[in-house]
């Protein structure tokens, strides 16, 4: 085996220096965060540290404005910003005043959308939306084929693309490219020095501004709202089309549970309720059933979706349909979406929210049935599969 010497020249170069400098830190970052309780909560923001990373590497090194392509930086091993378990993200970089050309197939998901953003958030401000719409406004041929141009306006950064599933077992993803006509066929630039030490650098930055910016963000919005409460619904901040929202945060003990009530809404093809952690992520939403849509939710016979959320199953130690389960997190966020509707929303759409000892759950569900553990188990494998199937497809 041939040895090859680290060299003085190749040891000058010290291009990783900077991603270890801002891993340091980050780990500092997460270690002494303020809502850490116990050990189980230092080792989630280990793991959440660890898509942190994965993010900075994806964000500084697969995009590239000459070549530009739509890349996935949030997904089950890479959450943040209370990402939606039903969402797949896509996000391209954009150039001042360049000519882009999108192409795609619409796959049958409930909804399609297209955001630019200006710049980006950060632990002082959100980021702007420039231009906002769904696939409602596209041609679309026999096959469901569509194709767009786009000139990035004056401080454009970012498109983003949000493909969301209402029913994991049956809706499909689509295709979709970005491209550039006026690099297309070129090389990419050779590697130098010069423009790796920049993608370390910008590797760097990119992890310890997310951290920072995330520990803030919902001190914005969710945590300015009363604990264990919920908005009434409204346009989601940030322009993201045809969406209405309700936020809010939840402390319950473990002999406590919240159940939520909230109309199904038939005038959108999307509708669902998650959990979140303090690190402001989604929590387990593959092996834990910690979001449901209408479309896996019961419905009661009034028309209203009755959610239970708690750490121990809620029906003297049964789980039910609509359980939400905690997974350890005494603390946490609360989300409710809807998209792609057709009308605005009023109180009378939006949930309300009764904190009760786990006991005196019973009583407020007078159509809800127990399950079997394994029939939940079931539940769970299918959210399994359809995750595995919905990110790899």
């Amino acid at each position: 085996m041939t040895e090859h010497p680290v060299t003085e020249q190749s040891a000058a170069y010290g291009l990783t220096e900077p991603l270890q400098k801002a891993i340091a830190e980050a780990e500092e970052l997460i270690a002494n965060a303020p809502f850490i309780r116990t050990e189980a909560d230092r080792l989630e923001g280990y793991e959440y540290l660890s898509g942190r990373i994965r993010m900075a590497m994806q964000t500084a090194f697969d995009y590239d404005l000459e070549q530009p392509l739509f890349v996935n930086p949030t997904h089950q091993f890479s959450k943040q910003g209370l990402d939606n378990p039903d969402a797949i993200y896509l996000n391209a970089y954009l150039r001042e005043g360049v000519e882009y050309v999108v192409r795609g197939r619409r796959g049958t998901s409930a909804d399609l959308s297209f955001q630019v953003m200006g710049g980006a958030y950060t632990a002082e401000s959100a980021a702007t939306s420039l231009m906002a719409f769904d696939d409602r406004e596209l041609q679309l041929d026999e096959d469901g084929g569509f194709e767009f141009t786009y000139v990035a306006e004056p401080g454009a950064k970012t498109m983003i693309v949000r493909e969301v599933f209402n029913d994991w077992d049956t809706e499909t993803r689509g295709t979709i490219t970005i491209e550039r006509p006026d690099t297309l066929g070129r090389p990419r630039r050779p590697l130098t020095q010069e423009l790796l030490r920049k993608k370390y650098e910008v590797a760097a930055r990119t992890l310890t501004g997310s951290i920072q910016t995330w520990f803030a963000f919902p001190q914005f919005f969710q945590y300015k709202e009363p604990v264990n409460t919920l908005t009434v619904p409204a346009r989601t901040p940030g322009g993201l089309e045809s969406q209405f929202s309700s936020i809010g945060h939840y402390e319950i003990a473990e002999d406590e549970a919240l159940v939520v009530e909230v109309p199904r809404c038939d005038d959108c093809s999307y509708q669902a309720i998650q959990i979140g952690s303090d690190w402001y992520a989604s929590t387990d939403y593959e092996t834990h059933q910690t979001s449901l849509t209408k479309a896996q939710a019961e419905t009661d016979p009034d028309g209203v979706m009755r959610f239970v959320i708690s750490e121990r199953p809620p029906l003297g130690g049964a789980p039910i349909a609509n359980w939400l389960e905690t997974t350890g997190h005494r603390t946490g966020a609360l989300m409710l979406r809807w998209q792609r509707l057709e009308r605005d929303l009023t109180a009378a759409d939006g949930p309300t929210v009764r904190r009760v000892p786990l006991g005196d759950v019973r009583g407020l569900l007078p159509h809800t049935e127990e399950m079997s553990p394994g029939g939940y188990a079931e539940r769970i494998a299918a959210r399994q599969r359809a995750v595995a199937r919905r990110m790899l497809s």
